[in-house]
């Protein structure tokens, strides 16, 4: 049997160019940039190295993306990284769709 291969991208341009953008920003940007690009590649080991967010918790603003499955990635810095895990028969994609603070988390999830 093959093994699925596992990549990772961003839900649209705009997400992709603020992630890109980090990198070239003040001290904490870009330590959020280096956060981020450490956590893509532990998506590109193990899509599921994150933490699974119960179905019934995804808030409404993900519908629009076709999520079924949420995952949020805890970055250093109360920072958290949320993604969706789209696979077919070749390959299993992480789709990086935002990141935000802690504070910025608990409004969007209702903590």
């Amino acid at each position: 049997m093959m093994k699925k291969e596992y990549y990772v991208a961003f839900i649209d341009e705009k997400t992709k160019k603020a992630f890109e953008e980090l990198k070239s920003g003040k001290f904490e940007d870009s330590r959020l940039y280096g956060f981020i690009d450490r956590a893509i590649d532990d998506l590109k080991k193990d899509p599921a190295c994150g933490i699974k967010i119960p179905t019934k918790q995804i808030p409404k603003e993900y519908k629009k993306y076709d999520v079924d499955n949420l995952w949020k990635y805890n970055l250093p810095g109360a920072w958290r990284l949320v993604y969706t895990i789209k696979a077919d028969d070749v390959m299993i994609l992480s789709v990086i769709l935002e990141w935000m603070s802690h504070k910025e988390y608990e409004r969007r999830f209702n903590y």
